[in-house]
């Protein structure tokens, strides 16, 4: 998953980027309205991680921008404002979360997860697909009696697929959902992503089809 974290807290900032990318997901930091703006409009991101007070405005009136602008992504704002009025305002601009400052970080792991499940309509960390089920918490994949584990981006990756099965994904857009502007990578890690997926997925009814000349999606085979 590739997040966006806007929070002008700079030692915060890369303590949050550098826990989730241990996760595996793929993170992008602004630490101004300004810069998110700049993020968005060149990168799609699955959750966003906002901060109240920066340098050039409130997050709160880049929240309700987001939310008029029809963007669904997913907001989690990051606050030190702990009365209701203060959170329940939030709620209503249109935040799908809040955690107070200071934070745990497996608090805020956790509320990722959970927003992210809503997002995806699922009601646990589990998803399944032909005889496979894909636990996001435990990081295994499962079929008949066999349990196999997942590495951090491994499992990112099969979480894209699981969350649309049949739908063809191309590598670019693969690449967008996994790697943050900071990271070096080309189209040729995406291969040897799916060329382990498929390893962990044999024996089961579920594969990761080569579309030619569009790209990969799950399916379910006899």
């Amino acid at each position: 998953m590739r997040f966006l974290l806007v929070e002008d807290n700079i030692q915060l900032a890369s303590a949050v980027v550098d826990r989730l990318t241990l996760d595996g997901h793929a993170v992008d930091h602004a630490d101004t309205i300004s810069a998110a703006h700049a993020c968005i409009a060149a990168a799609s991101y699955d959750l966003i991680l906002l901060d109240i007070m920066l340098p050039d405005g409130d997050g709160r009136d880049f929240l309700a921008a987001h939310r008029r602008a029809a963007n669904k992504t997913p907001v989690i704002v990051l606050t030190a404002r702990s009365q209701v009025s203060d959170r329940v305002g939030l709620l209503d601009l249109g935040a799908d979360d809040y955690i107070t400052k200071p934070f745990e970080f497996s608090e805020l792991e956790a509320r990722c997860r959970a927003v992210l499940r809503r997002q995806g309509g699922v009601a646990d960390n589990r998803r399944s697909f032909a005889n496979t089920v894909l636990d996001s918490m435990a990081a295994t994949l499962s079929f008949d009696s066999t349990e196999r584990n997942l590495r951090n981006r491994e499992l990112r990756l099969l979480e894209i697929f699981y969350g649309s099965p049949g739908q063809i994904f191309t590598k670019s857009h693969l690449m967008d959902r996994l790697f943050s502007f900071d990271e070096e990578a080309s189209e040729n890690a995406i291969e040897v992503y799916i060329g382990r997926l498929r390893k962990k997925l044999e024996g089961s009814a579920a594969k990761i089809e080569t579309v030619r000349g569009l790209g990969y999606r799950l399916v379910a085979v006899s």
